[in-house]
């Protein structure tokens, strides 16, 4: 029996990396597109390799064409708040215009399946907490905007030309693979996480806390941190929900539960058994006091479960994985 090929567009990448062992665990065939701009060929560890480009629809066609392609994974994208403000053009290039060369060459190739990355930054500043999926989506930066027009093309697309999509909004990526076989390689770095582990181990002289008068317990900003390992379950029930037949939606993808930084500082130090030292800065415009999701829906419709819920348990695979990282073992 012939196994289903998978996809697998940025899977050179942080979460890509991590989701496309999960596939190849679960038996599937993979084949990672992936132009290594910012991701990393020995991330790529599982199934097939395809340098290619999304701004080139060619690249795309004649991977279509060479493997015989059952459904789709997207996480290449652009995915820094702040550089969105200020260069938007890469954010319409990357996450739409590339976007949307993907799903015509997948409509071109009669592929319908689609599981996409998005972000819980098509919300905005949250009406409530924690965050449910009808929220109103009022992105307040480049970055969210695309994400939700994404959305939208996609739900055109599935009325129209009958794709049939999952879009995962993510809450905060964490942690590495318990195996350490895959982790973060960022740069520049921006993920609190790696930030506080580079103070930690000396490799910069601080970490900024950006505002400590929120209206949180600690005064300083909660957010929902979910196991990289855990994101990656999920997008592989989203495949078999869409395999299965199950109808184009979104889902939240986050714990439920918000850690503020003074928390992740904390934990952190409990972790490494390292002094972080910290720096107090003003806070920074645009971020909201506590972003934290409900997951009650991927849960009930999923069977979606984290295995590693714990911010310690996310820390100390983080920590595995920066020190063989910068060992330079890799």
């Amino acid at each position: 029996m012939r196994k289903r090929t998978i996809l697998v567009i940025g899977g050179a990448g942080y979460i890509g990396s991590h989701a496309n062992k999960a596939l190849a665990a679960a038996g599937y065939r993979t084949v990672v597109f992936d132009n290594l701009s910012t991701g990393h060929r020995r991330l790529a560890r599982w199934g097939e390799f395809f340098k290619g480009s999304l701004s080139r629809p060619t690249d795309l066609s004649r991977c279509f064409k060479k493997y015989r392609i059952d459904a789709v994974l997207h996480f290449a994208a652009s995915a820094y708040v702040g550089e969105s403000v200020t260069d938007p053009a890469k954010y319409y290039a990357n996450n739409v215009v590339n976007t949307l060369n993907l799903l015509n060459v997948m409509r071109a190739a009669g592929v319908k399946r689609l599981v996409f990355s998005s972000s819980c930054a098509v919300y905005g500043e949250p009406a409530s907490l924690p965050m449910r999926e009808n929220l109103p989506k009022n992105p307040v930066n480049p970055y969210g905007r695309t994400k939700l027009m994404m959305e939208q093309a996609m739900a055109d697309y599935s009325a129209a030309y009958g794709l049939k999509y999952i879009a995962l909004r993510y809450f905060n990526a964490a942690g590495a693979d318990p195996d350490g076989e895959a982790g973060e390689l960022h740069a520049p770095e921006t993920h609190l996480i790696p930030l506080v582990l580079d103070a930690a181990s000396g490799r910069r002289p601080c970490i900024s806390v950006f505002g400590a008068d929120y209206p949180t317990p600690d005064g300083t900003c909660l957010r929902d941190y979910i196991h990289v390992t855990d994101l990656a379950q999920a997008h592989l029930l989203a495949l078999r929900r869409l395999e299965a037949g199950g109808e184009s939606r979104a889902f939240n993808l986050g714990n439920g539960r918000g850690f503020s930084v003074r928390q992740v500082i904390k934990a952190a130090e409990k972790v490494t058994g390292l002094k972080v030292p910290v720096k107090l800065a003003p806070r920074r415009a645009g971020d909201p006091p506590a972003l934290v999701a409900s997951s009650a829906l991927i849960r009930r419709e999923l069977g979606w479960k984290p295995l590693y819920p714990g911010l310690e348990t996310m820390l100390a695979h983080a920590w595995r994985w920066y020190r063989k990282a910068n060992k330079g073992v890799l």
